[in-house]
């Protein structure tokens, strides 16, 4: 099976996973692909191949080699983002060759390079898209897809190759992917997330995370008596957003630029909910954001009473980096890697998070690579076929280095 015929398989299941619920995994239907892609695993003759309770999927493909390698980790998750729907997704093959990409004559929606730019690079591509109505899943099932092809193709071939496990995860775009991931069952030297974007691209410098719920009581009184008594929470909410810094959110930073950003808001004269992601390359930096959350609290209880706003922080992942720093060959195997198949490697930070992320501070060092998608956690997702075909091939060329390459720790 192609790594195209595999994708477009795996994203014909609705796999979501919802930030609001507190079942493992937070949607069952996460499991019924996750039953499929355990089943494949097992046919293809990986060791142990399956699927927990909680929804991980696990396997081993043993060495067949006397040769002293280490054990690497592949890992990808199954789940998409509540962004935008993942039901009834028609994906369809676009031969690209420049311009607007009418996505949905019905509904006249159209890709526009205007607003998308990056199109330019991939004219000649097969890019795979949406009728721009759902997202497409390419974060994470092309990397799911360039792994499971990738191990077809080493099966077949009958190259020597060390030992290769695979996880595949639940929940990630909600936060719990790492939660419940068994690191010692893994039992992986180190891994790679496949769950980047464009090709090239390779990670070892995510945000830190933190997260922060604002409340705000109001008092409710009829508008016509309202003066001097009235606390309007809606009013109080805007009010509070005010005080933040107005262009450290994410629609004006870019790079290694932090942001605070509002998500979601219920509000009502009585109570207001305010949901907050904050998010920073440089751990002082996230403490000083925090801070200004803390002093926008005590200035609106002065203004307001004491009590009327809550501000609750806590944190959710840090920066990969400095676990990473302390084991950059894996670095240099994927460049080494990506110069084998002519694939230019482009470091750049994570301006999110990954299993990695946590993974890595968990004793499983696991920076980030490529999958050759653009526009995650939208209806105008794409990716290039042409670039799932070539990550297939880095992923396949990690692993024969690694016979070459001997124990590195």
């Amino acid at each position: 099976m192609t790594v195209t015929e595999r994708f477009l398989k795996y994203v014909s299941y609705p796999t979501m996973s919802v930030s609001e619920s507190d079942t493992v995994p937070t949607t069952e239907k996460q499991k019924v692909l996750g039953k499929v892609l355990a089943e494949e695993l097992c046919q293809m003759g990986l060791r142990d191949a399956h699927i927990d309770e909680k929804g991980y999927v696990y396997a081993t493909l043993p060495a067949n080699t006397d040769k002293e390698t280490n054990t690497i980790g592949f890992i990808a998750h199954m789940d998409t983002s509540e962004a935008a729907s993942d039901e009834n997704i028609k994906a369809s093959i676009v031969e690209y060759n420049g311009g607007d990409i009418l996505l949905n004559p019905e509904k006249d929606i159209y890709m526009k390079t205007s607003d998308y730019p990056c199109l330019e690079k991939y004219i000649g591509n097969r890019l795979i898209v949406t009728d721009g109505t759902t997202l497409l899943g390419a974060d994470d099932k092309a990397g799911v897809a360039e792994i499971f092809t990738m191990l077809e193709r080493l099966i077949e071939s009958g190259e020597e190759h060390g030992t290769i496990k695979i996880g595949i995860t639940p929940d990630e775009e909600v936060g719990r992917g790492a939660d419940h991931f068994d690191v010692e069952k893994f039992a992986a030297d180190y891994a790679y997330t496949v769950d980047g974007g464009a090709l090239g691209e390779l990670e070892y410098e995510n945000f830190n995370a933190s997260g922060a719920t604002v409340v705000i009581h109001g008092v409710s009184i009829h508008p016509g008596s309202a003066k001097n008594k009235m606390k309007n929470a809606v009013t109080m909410a805007m009010e509070f957003n005010s005080l933040l810094p107005a262009l450290e959110v994410p629609e004006k930073t870019e790079g290694y630029e932090g942001f605070h950003n509002l998500y979601k808001m219920t509000a009502e004269t009585e109570l207001a909910t305010m949901s907050y992601i904050l998010r920073d390359h440089d751990k002082v930096k996230i403490e000083q954001m925090k801070g200004q959350f803390l002093k926008a609290e005590e200035e609106m209880n002065y203004r307001y009473g004491e009590g009327t706003v809550e501000v609750h922080l806590r944190d959710s992942y840090s920066n990969m980096k400095e676990i990473i720093e302390n084991h950059m060959y894996i670095i240099e195997r994927a460049k080494k890697a990506m110069a084998g198949v002519g694939i230019e490697p482009i470091i750049v930070p994570i301006r999110g998070g990954t299993d990695g992320a946590r993974l890595s501070f968990r004793g499983l060092p696991c920076p980030n690579l490529c999958t050759g998608g653009e526009n995650f956690h939208s209806r105008f997702e794409f990716v290039s076929v042409e670039s799932m075909e070539k990550i297939t091939d880095l992923l396949l060329q990690i692993v024969k280095n690694s016979v070459t390459e001997g124990i590195a720790r």
